[in-house]
């Protein structure tokens, strides 16, 4: 089952702290208490002052449990079941051995467990797999090293060994790993490659999504005696780097091939938007005039990406190690069928 919050604030809970807890970790203590509550979410809610220990409050995530007592936690998030993925739906594996896992995620999984939806995720689904794996990024996340978002389909490689799990990650972080990615976008580009070079930082008109930090924002500071003066309100976005070639052009779509050298959140989707050609079915970035395709289209229930290609050295033996996936059924369909339009 999947558990989702609700926008519900309900009233501060209070819970006794048992002494089986002593010598926990504060966050990890809240995930025992507060089951089907991310840890990655309690920890946010323990640096926001959210818990409170007799009558003190706690802001230290790390910080150990030493004695027993009772916790005041405000702002917890109600949760409700819901309904989890549709049945069948699982990764591929494509490789492993005792160190690693390459598989083909489809569209429509999570990679990990967050605080709005749980169950069903790529992490889960490993460790019902493989049991034990190691937790580099967090207990939430066994086995995750690198992510994709939940409408991208395509090729992860899975940690399954505590030698190889802080290997895998730092070659992710030092940009050792090549990947190559399928994307069905509006327009047509204007050139057949080209870079895309633009910082990406979080939306200032809306937190839950990314966007291309470009310039500072000024605002007006009123200091109550009739003056005012301005003031930079900046956070930098951090660097974004993506190379893309025009593989196919389809009159109102392309095919474009793209190879990010930076990471980022959102990052191919954030940068094709920025330059004009979002991705086909894309109704967070692409705007709703956009993201309209004609009605005769084959069903795109999703946005059109897709990681196509893999390659990294082994952690372990430092073999070359080199994967790639065709696009999926529903891509394929309507790739095929826009050609046809402009046939």
């Amino acid at each position: 089952m999947d558990v989702h919050e609700t926008t519900d604030r309900p009233a501060p809970r209070r819970i006794a702290l048992p002494k089986a807890l002593i010598g926990l970790r504060l966050d990890r203590a809240l995930v025992e208490l507060l089951p089907g509550i991310s840890r990655t979410r309690l920890k946010e809610l323990i640096v926001d002052g959210g818990v409170w220990f007799e009558g003190e409050c706690l802001r230290r995530p790390a910080m150990r449990i030493e004695v027993v007592g009772k916790l005041e936690i405000k702002d917890v998030p109600r949760v409700r079941e819901r309904p989890g993925a549709a049945p069948g739906v699982e990764p591929e594996i494509v490789f492993e051995d005792e160190h690693l896992a390459v598989i083909e995620k489809p569209a429509g999984q999570i990679t990990h467990p967050t605080s709005v939806v749980r169950g069903g995720s790529v992490s889960e689904w490993a460790t019902s797999h493989w049991r034990a794996l190691p937790a580099p990024q967090g207990d939430d996340r066994p086995g995750i090293v690198h992510r994709l978002d939940s409408d991208t389909s395509g090729l992860m490689v899975l940690a399954k060994s505590e030698r190889a799990a802080p290997l895998l990650l730092e070659a992710f972080r030092e940009r050792k790993v090549d990947k190559g990615y399928l994307a069905l976008v509006h327009g047509d580009p204007r050139f057949d490659s080209d870079w895309i070079e633009a910082p990406i930082g979080r939306s200032r008109k809306r937190s839950d999504r990314m966007s291309v930090i470009e310039a500072p924002v000024l605002r007006r500071f009123d200091h109550g005696s009739g003056e005012s003066d301005e003031a930079e309100d900046f956070v930098p976005g951090l660097e974004a780097s993506t190379f893309y070639v025009t593989r196919e052009r389809l009159g109102r779509f392309a095919l474009i091939e793209c190879r990010p050298k930076t990471g980022r959140t959102h990052q191919i989707r954030v940068h094709l938007t920025h330059i004009g050609h979002p991705l086909v079915g894309d109704r967070v970035y692409a705007g709703r005039k956009r993201v309209a395709v004609p009605r005769e289209a084959p069903p795109l229930k999703r946005h059109a990406l897709h990681a196509s290609a893999l390659a990294f050295l082994h952690p372990l033996t430092g073999e070359e190690m080199s994967f790639e996936r065709d696009m999926p059924a529903d891509m394929e369909d309507f790739l095929q069928w826009a050609r046809q339009e402009t046939g």
